[in-house]
């Protein structure tokens, strides 16, 4: 076991509504989908259309510019339609699931008997691929790269975040597959950030990094910057957790197997805990009868509060998301505002009274309490963001546009969860993550990814 690194700076948010230890295997969901739009970077081009049978794993549409990284159906069934945005933006491809139609047949291998090019071409084929991103920018990471190593953070510090022990731990051999294979990808080594007595300590063909601290120190960009920064010309891969092991029993089974368990967590839930479904499933088949029956308007997000996306109950479950959170709606206009007491807001500052408990859960909901004002320079942002940059300086260049600071300070290390919390904290009501991925953009743009 390695050295605990123990993250300082940072914030918890204690949220009510988290979820209990009970796992519930839901119905298979009537209809399911792939968006492209889950993917930053990607130019679709489609290998369906409306009224074609595809069989789970088999492709749905592929990028165009790595024409090799197949995108494949979570499940079997008949795509039912495609539905497209402004100048016919591929936005999403619905299945209507049909157990009947079946898998489509892969290698059964154990990966430390393939080659690297063997397990490449498993990936790719199967639409397995896209669970590696790469950093810098968070994007699909390319067959072509050699990454100086691979980094998974099993453990998740944000608002109501799922407890991935609890989820895998009867999945652990699935799990080390995964690894196995993941490991045959890179020249360097495989990391794993862990918790102090983690269930995934114990796994092999791994490095051991063991982290205490608030959030963000789940997340996987901390660990890489705590342990190992990515500088100018490198590359790292990173994957979630739960999809380590989906490819893990792609290689045990041959088959692809989706499945996922997901928590429904937040203050509008009646009885929050874990689901398993399969990725991409309707909203409204997770969400069905467990809310709660209130006049409240309610905000269903997909992910998490502070990096989730929102979404309908006729809306999809996002490809990398574990979570689905349901709170109240902040349309409404609050009297006095800020000379409020506000007893019950949770707080980073000490404007209001919530650090006098510390562990006090709290009702949030959407209110921006205030708009958007002057970028201020409050010293807030640096109190969040456990890594060697400075964010304030960052985000002002990339407003400015100036390549040559944002790579000075630090734009290859971060994606924008790991200025999520900036975006809580600050004072202006900044929307520090589209400035993050404007800032990314550009740079792949100029500089090419």
């Amino acid at each position: 076991m390695s050295e605990t690194i123990k993250i300082r700076k940072g914030l918890n948010i204690k949220l009510q509504g988290s979820a209990k230890p009970e796992i519930e295997t839901l119905p298979a969901p009537q209809r399911v989908a792939l968006k492209p739009t889950d993917f930053q970077g990607l130019t679709p081009k489609l290998k369906v259309k409306a009224d074609d049978v595809v069989k789970a794993g088999e492709a749905l549409f592929f990028d165009k510019y790595h024409p090799e990284i197949q995108f494949t159906a979570p499940v079997g069934g008949k795509v039912v339609s495609v539905n497209r945005g402004e100048r016919r933006k591929v936005l999403e491809i619905i299945i209507e699931a049909d157990v009947t139609v079946g898998s489509a047949e892969f290698r059964k291998a154990d990966p430390k008997s393939l080659t690297t090019g063997e397990i490449k071409e498993q990936l790719l084929n199967s639409g397995m691929w896209p669970f590696i991103k790469r950093r810098p920018y968070g994007i699909n990471a390319s067959p072509e790269e050699k990454p100086k190593a691979i980094y998974i953070s099993t453990f998740d510090t944000a608002p109501l975040a799922p407890d991935f022990g609890l989820i895998l731990k009867d999945q652990l051999s699935s799990f080390q597959t995964g690894i196995d294979a993941l490991a045959k990808l890179t020249e360097g080594k495989v990391y794993l950030g862990v918790t102090p007595g983690s269930i995934f300590s114990g796994v092999k063909n791994v490095v051991i990094n063991t982290f205490e601290g608030p959030h963000p120190a789940g997340n996987v960009g901390v660990q890489i910057a705590n342990t190992n920064p990515v500088n100018k010309g490198e590359v790292v891969w990173t994957i979630n957790v739960q999809d380590v092991a989906i490819i893990g029993r792609l290689f045990e089974t041959g088959k692809v197997d989706f499945s996922k368990v997901i928590a429904l967590v937040g203050s509008e839930v009646e009885n929050p805990k874990y689901y398993k479904t399969v990725s991409g499933a309707e909203i409204s088949s997770v969400i069905s009868g467990k809310l709660k029956k209130s006049e409240t308007k309610k905000r269903i997000i997909s992910g998490n509060v502070l990096t989730g996306t929102q979404v309908a109950a006729d809306n999809y479950l996002g490809y990398y998301d574990s979570m689905v959170t349901v709170i109240p709606e902040g349309d409404y206009y609050e009297f006095l505002g800020w000379a409020m007491p506000r007893l019950n807001k949770f707080s980073f500052s000490r404007a209001y009274f919530s650090w006098l408990n510390k562990n006090k859960t709290y009702v949030a909901d959407t209110n921006l309490n205030g708009e958007e004002r002057a970028f201020v320079v409050t010293g807030q942002y640096e109190k969040v963001v456990p890594m060697d940059i400075l964010p304030v300086h960052l985000l002002k260049a990339i407003i400015a546009e100036d390549i040559d600071k944002m790579e000075q300070l630090g734009i290859y290390e971060i994606v924008e969860e790991d200025l999520a919390l900036c975006e809580f904290v600050c004072t202006s009501k900044i929307e520090v993550q589209k400035l993050v991925r404007k800032g990314i953009n550009l740079m792949i743009k100029e500089m090419g990814s």
